[in-house]
């Protein structure tokens, strides 16, 4: 069973350093799987996908942060579930795809929680359904690290955030759009009414305690 932290709504720098340190004491035996759950203050982050950087169009006043994580760049802010699990992958644990697959996992049954139909998308990772014009709208994020076979950073879904954020970047190197026409979607878009961030964050803590 892991535990299950709950900061609220946190800077990413706040987050990134609490990630840091439970990432020492798991490797380290001193506690056990751990994961947070919690929302952030408007930032763009850039994983270590070459050229990423380039991809961040217009930032403005949101800070921009490069970090460890695979990927390219996104945004998080209110609005956005994010989860960060503090897992030691051991023995047949060991295969950071499955991992991948489990956080997408999580995504897709919360979406369908809340009567939304989410997927994969063969080609590229995350959490996807269709958009109005039948083609993918990105719902989901995933974008992790391992260290010492301990995992962190982790999934950003989408619940009811200002999506305008993701016009000012190429969301996970996909060219930026406005309104429909960008690649990125949210429940509350789907849904066509407002979802609460808490409401979905007690779906996803029901679920992450049993791993």
């Amino acid at each position: 069973m892991a535990a299950v932290i709950r900061p609220g709504r946190i800077a990413y720098t706040d987050a990134w350093a609490l990630q840091t340190r439970l990432i020492d004491q798991r490797a380290r035996g001193e506690i056990e799987d751990t994961v947070i759950v919690c929302e952030h203050d408007p930032v763009y982050t850039v994983g270590r996908r070459r050229d990423a950087m380039a991809n961040v169009l217009a930032a403005g006043d949101v800070p921009v942060i490069e970090v460890e994580r695979g990927g390219d760049v996104t945004w998080h802010g209110p609005g956005q579930v994010v989860v960060y699990p503090i897992l030691l992958l051991e023995g047949a644990k060991r295969d950071l795809h499955a991992h991948m697959h489990r956080l997408e996992a999580l995504m897709i049954d919360v979406c369908a929680d809340f009567g939304i139909d989410a997927g994969r998308d063969p080609r590229n990772t995350g959490a996807w359904v269709s958009g109005p014009d039948g083609s993918g709208r990105k719902i989901g994020s995933v974008g992790i690290a391992c260290r010492r076979w301990v995992t962190w950073h982790g999934l950003a879904l989408n619940v009811d955030p200002d999506l305008a954020y993701f016009e000012r970047i190429n969301p996970c190197g996909f060219q930026a759009g406005a309104g429909e026409a960008g690649i990125m979607t949210s429940m509350a878009r789907v849904l066509g009414r407002r979802v609460q961030a808490e409401e979905v964050m007690g779906r996803v803590v029901a679920r992450v305690e049993g791993w």
